[in-house]
């Protein structure tokens, strides 16, 4: 049985039917509204969004084809000076870090056993020397007797041969002075390139030996000096190729923390094989260090030409992208990016020369190409690259 709260109600819509239709309504309507924001909207096609890009303008000029590594300084000649006889460090005559001329006297070694081994080398020269001259005035006296059967012949024989042993003598003590002259001449020690000293690994008074394996200390040609840094195989074929050609083998060494320019130098040799393991052959340039920019050892940035591209179509290194297919880029047409094939004929860590895909003046997503598809809406944010080719010069 119905409820009596139920008949009120019907009693009540009976007695009231405006209100009641007019509330019916408003909750068909909240109902129809409700099912459309759940259901309705779903249903609707959405219109594509444009992409924001940035653009730049392909453009034509010159470029040289610069090639970037980096490379280690080192000295074209680095000596350690020894001593080649042993004895006292008398004096040092240098000091630690200063520039040397070649042939400088640097130290000195106690001279006086080889003073006096020279002197005895010469003395029994001297006595040798007296005695060839008698042999040889006994041999002329023998001979003028031999003529006259004065004397007999085995006499004069054994004469001669007594000369000629002591001339053997003679050339033998010579060798000794000699021998004994250059001793006492490594008792100076001097210089054998010119260039810087380093640091002394012997003290003044300490007994240096010819077999010590320090030295007493480094002298390093800095002027001029020479780098040493890899090209890769790839690039090495057309520095071969203009090697012989003076302005291709321009280098420069620039600082690797501010860039600045500490020298410039030309390549004076490519070795002879490549690194199987990097893939890069070791190139060596030569370079003018009369400010001493340049310390051997260290690490610097270089840069060298390696050819150039004529009336070139430019684009920066950043907007070519990889691809299965090989190298792309988004060209814009009429707000729609296409997606184009290129082929380079050269690139750099900021430029990229293209041979085939792009005409100067064509717009080339440089940012927001991570979004994009081919043939997908874009939106240029950057309508000063747009407008003109000055403004999106690589």
């Amino acid at each position: 049985m119905p409820s009596s709260d139920t008949h009120d109600r019907f009693r009540w819509i009976r007695e009231h039917p405006k209100p009641a239709i007019i509330i019916a309504l408003v909750l068909l309507g909240l109902a129809f509204l409700i099912l459309r924001l759940v259901f309705g909207q779903d249903n609707e096609p959405k219109a594509p969004k444009a992409v924001p890009v940035e653009v730049v303008r392909a453009e034509r000029r010159d470029v040289p084809h610069l090639m970037q590594a980096v490379g280690t300084v080192q000295s074209l000649q680095a000596v350690t000076v020894r001593a080649q006889v042993d004895g006292i460090l008398t004096r040092i005559h240098f000091r630690e870090g200063e520039l040397v001329a070649h042939g400088q006297l640097l130290a000195n070694i106690d001279d006086r056993a080889w003073k006096a081994s020279l002197a005895a080398a010469q003395a029994q020269l001297a006595r040798d020397q007296a005695q060839l001259r008698l042999a040889e005035l006994d041999l002329d006296r023998y001979e003028e007797l031999l003529k006259r059967d004065a004397i007999a012949r085995q006499t004069v024989d054994q004469q001669r041969a007594q000369v000629a042993q002591l001339r053997g003598t003679v050339a033998l003590d010579r060798a000794n002075v000699n021998a004994a002259q250059v001793n006492l001449s490594f008792t100076r020690i001097v210089a054998p390139v010119a260039g810087r000293v380093g640091i002394r690994q012997v003290d003044q008074g300490n007994l240096v030996r010819m077999s010590d394996p320090n030295g007493i200390v480094t002298v390093a040609q800095i002027d001029p000096i020479s780098i040493i840094f890899p090209v890769p195989q790839n690039a090495l074929s057309q520095l071969q190729a203009n090697f012989r050609q003076p302005g291709a083998r321009i280098v420069e060494a620039l600082d690797r923390e501010t860039g600045s320019i500490l020298g410039e130098g030309e390549i004076t040799a490519i070795d002879n094989q490549i690194d199987a393991a990097s893939g890069t052959a070791r190139v060596r340039a030569q370079f003018v260090n009369r400010q001493g920019a340049l310390t051997p050892g260290s690490f610097v940035a270089v840069q060298v030409r390696t050819g150039f591209s004529h009336n070139a179509v430019v684009l920066p290194a950043k907007v070519v992208r990889p691809g299965v297919e090989g190298q792309f880029v988004y060209r814009v047409e009429n707000g729609v990016a296409k997606r184009v094939r290129v082929s380079l004929g050269f690139a750099s860590d900021t430029i990229a020369v293209i041979t085939e895909g792009v005409a100067p003046g064509d717009l080339i997503v440089s940012d927001g190409y991570s979004r994009l598809r081919d043939g997908a809406k874009v939106a240029i944010s950057n309508k000063a690259a747009e407008a003109g080719p000055k403004a999106a010069a690589p």
